[in-house]
Formats: structure tokens, sequence, C-alpha cells
């Protein structure tokens, strides 16, 4: 029953999160601050993970499909397809799932059993929107612009695969990128990427929030939220899937 009390106590977290900001100058001043924190400052692995993540799906295909029925074209459209629809979203989510969840999770957290929030409440602060709110839309907003770029550097990573290996020749790669392209796809993507973003910050944030006791526990919240982000942006995953493309 304990799941419970705490979906429950979540939800009425989110209550106090989606309120009005006090002041809305400084709650967009957060928001900017966030958006450099969580998404720009994330590029970096982002960009590392795709190249490399593009280049296996295209190097392991082309190995694969050593049949002379099947057109080597087809390696282009499985590396563009499994990048746009599953790598870049929800891959890359997990990822930033470790890297953000665990950070918003240690810095609300040591605010909680420092009394920083405690002194927030105390001078009429919603301490909730007021630390929260701006993490999460920060998150919303920039999460999808990574998204794009890891489907491009993705798709880039492969066909220097192709140049360098010789697996199978850059022309029909690049062939196969244009071949039957769906655009749906793309929204497809973008709707999980903003679904995981809402997770990845939202329930790190949560575990932080309510963290008590000192380091041990911050670090114990931490853990945490990484675990319990990560088995929901895969749940969702599936939702989403059945959901869209069924």
């Amino acid at each position: 029953m304990k799941i419970f009390y705490h979906i429950g106590r979540y939800f009425i977290l989110l209550s106090k999160v989606f309120s009005r900001p006090e002041k809305t100058k400084i709650f967009l001043k957060a928001v900017v601050r966030e958006m450099d924190n969580l998404g720009i400052n994330s590029l970096g692995i982002v960009i590392i993970i795709s190249v490399f993540m593009g280049a296996v799906i295209t190097l392991q295909t082309a190995y694969n499909l050593e049949n002379p029925l099947i057109p080597t074209y087809l390696v282009g459209l499985t590396a563009r397809d499994s990048m746009i629809l599953e790598f870049s979203s929800t891959i890359v989510g997990l990822i930033l799932a470790g890297k953000v969840g665990s950070n918003i999770a240690s810095e609300i957290g040591t605010m909680r059993i420092s009394e920083q929030i405690d002194a927030l409440e105390i001078m009429g602060v919603n301490s909730a929107s007021h630390l929260i709110l701006p993490k999460i839309i920060g998150a919303v907003l920039i999460n999808p612009f990574l998204t794009i770029i890891s489907i491009f550097v993705g798709i880039f990573g492969g066909y220097l695969a192709t140049v360098f290996t010789g697996a199978i020749t850059p022309d029909s790669y690049i062939y196969g990128i244009h071949y039957v392209f769906i655009p749906f796809y793309i929204t497809y993507a973008l709707v999980k990427t903003v679904v995981f973003a809402f997770i990845i910050t939202s329930v790190p944030a949560y575990h932080g929030y309510y963290s008590s006791g000192g380091a041990l526990e911050v670090g114990r919240a931490s853990t945490m939220a990484v675990v319990y982000s990560s088995v929901l942006i895969l749940l969702f995953n599936v939702l989403l899937t059945q959901l869209m493309l069924a």
C-alpha cells in the first residue's frame, strides 16, 4: 500500500507546483537558467552517445544483412527509423534520467535537509512551485531540441561508419535515409520526449523535496529518483507506442 501513498503525495506535490508564479520576471529567468543547466549542459553527452549509437546500428544492420536478395539501402532506413523511433528519445531519456534526475534530487534534497525550503515557506513563498516548476518547464522546452539534434547526429554517425568501414556504400546509406520517410515518426518522438522530460524532472524533484535526515538519505533519494524515473520512462514508452503507433 506504500506505493499508493507515494502516488497520492506525488500528485499533491504537483498540485502545489502548478500554481501561478508570484513574480513572472523571476520565474522566466529561472526557466532560462534551468534550460541551460538541464539541457545545454547535457548536449555534449547526447552528441557522443548519438554518434556511437548511429554507427553501431548501421554496422550491426549491415553485417547481419548479407543476403544478396536484401537491398543494402535498408541499412540506412533501419538506422534512420531506429534513431527516430527509439534511441534518440528513449535511450537519451534514460541517460538524462541518470544525469539530470540525480542532480535535481540531490539539489532539492540538500535544500530540504539544510532547512532552506523551510525558510522559503516561512517567508510565504510556495517552495514547490518556486523550485520545481522552472525545472519542469525548462526541460519540457529544451529536451525536444536535444532529441532533434540526437537524431541528426546519430544518422550522421551511421554515415561516418559507412565511410570509414566500407560496410556499405555511402550512396546506398543516403538513399535509405530518404526512402519512405514518414513525418509522423518525428511527432511521435517529440511527444515521447516531452513526456519523458516531465518524468525526468518531476519524479526526482518529488524524492528530493520529501527527503529527510542527512547526507546519506539525500544520496538514497537520488538513487531512488533515478530508478523510478527509468522505470516510468520504459513504462510510458510502451504505453505511448501502443497509443500512437498501433
